[in-house]
């Protein structure tokens, strides 16, 4: 198996998996801020021992100024999550999470806003279809804003979280010299004591089934899902990785269908191909193709940094 296709399988079981997440987050019937600690401290539990098993905790990289870069964008990560679970309950995982696929755009408009990274006329055209595909898809209507209904609420919490992923991504970019699980691991655990406040354990005192669904979002879509994604980034050139990202939303409408019955209507669906296409467009035009990302195997850690918070828009 050449190392590009082992990157494809491995970064495509990775989207998979990412679009199985909103099962995971609804069927453990805790609130979104129970959700995302447990993700967290269970995330922690697996990154911690995979680091540690591979021996990166020794010239890890961090510098204070790295390390605090690290943690501010673990604190936008941390929050992201709520939003975003918070949106699945107000809309439904495949709305919530189309509008959360606009979080690309959301990278580049800060980038002009907050580090002056040039805009060009194209890009600018690209988001404006990419947010007329989100009005369509989004479905709401002026009803939704005056009947004291809680959809616009979540189509607003969904698109709020993709805002603190681009935030998180523009932070993490600027961290060179250290391995992406260890920023990973970084942002997790900054989790644990921000989130603490807002955990109900006395809403946790099932030993069920809702237990279960909370290690998976730990242990499978942070531990696995992050191991297999930054193991595909270091063999896959941007374009691939580009498109392999759609089979995230891909998934995760599809499980909301077979799970619940949801599913988005014909004019909703119109907004789709524009998205995806807009972030296509904007994604390949900030970033090389032609080049594979940098081997981690075997090389420094300056090979390996490689951001945290990729272009792959994991949840």
């Amino acid at each position: 198996m050449t190392p590009e296709t082992k990157g494809t399988a491995q970064l495509t079981i990775a989207m998979v998996l990412s679009g199985t997440l909103g099962v995971f987050v609804v069927e453990s019937g805790a609130s979104p801020f129970d959700v995302v600690f447990f993700r967290v401290l269970f995330g922690a539990l697996a990154l911690g021992a995979y680091v540690v098993a591979r021996g990166w905790l020794r010239d890890h990289g961090f510098t204070p100024r790295t390390l605090g870069l690290a943690v501010l964008g673990g604190v936008f990560i941390v929050f992201n999550w709520v939003l975003l679970f918070q949106s699945y309950e107000n809309t439904s995982i495949s709305v919530a999470t189309v509008v959360y696929h606009t979080q690309p755009f959301y990278v580049v408009l800060l980038g002009a806003l907050l580090f002056r990274e040039r805009l060009t006329a194209a890009t600018v055209g690209w988001i404006a279809l990419a947010f007329a595909g989100l009005i369509l898809v989004s479905g709401v209507t002026p009803e939704d804003f005056t009947g004291g209904g809680t959809y616009a609420v979540g189509v607003g919490q969904a698109l709020l979280a993709a805002l603190l992923y681009g935030l998180s991504t523009l932070v993490t970019k600027r961290i060179t010299g250290v391995r992406p699980h260890l920023i990973a691991l970084v942002q997790v655990l900054v989790g644990i004591p921000l989130l603490l406040p807002f955990a109900d354990f006395g809403a946790m005192s099932g030993t069920g089934w809702d237990w279960g669904w909370l290690a998976g979002l730990g242990l499978i879509h942070t531990g696995v899902m992050y191991v297999l994604m930054y193991a595909a980034y270091a063999r896959l050139a941007t374009s691939k990785i580009a498109v392999l990202a759609f089979v995230y939303p891909a998934v995760a409408m599809v499980m909301d269908w077979a799970v619940y019955g949801h599913h988005i209507g014909l004019v909703q669906a119109l907004g789709v191909p524009l998205i995806v296409t807009a972030s296509l467009k904007v994604t390949l035009a900030r970033r090389p193709v032609a080049a594979p990302a940098p081997r981690t195997a075997a090389h420094a850690p300056e090979a390996a940094s490689r951001p945290a918070t990729p272009a792959a828009c994991e949840a």
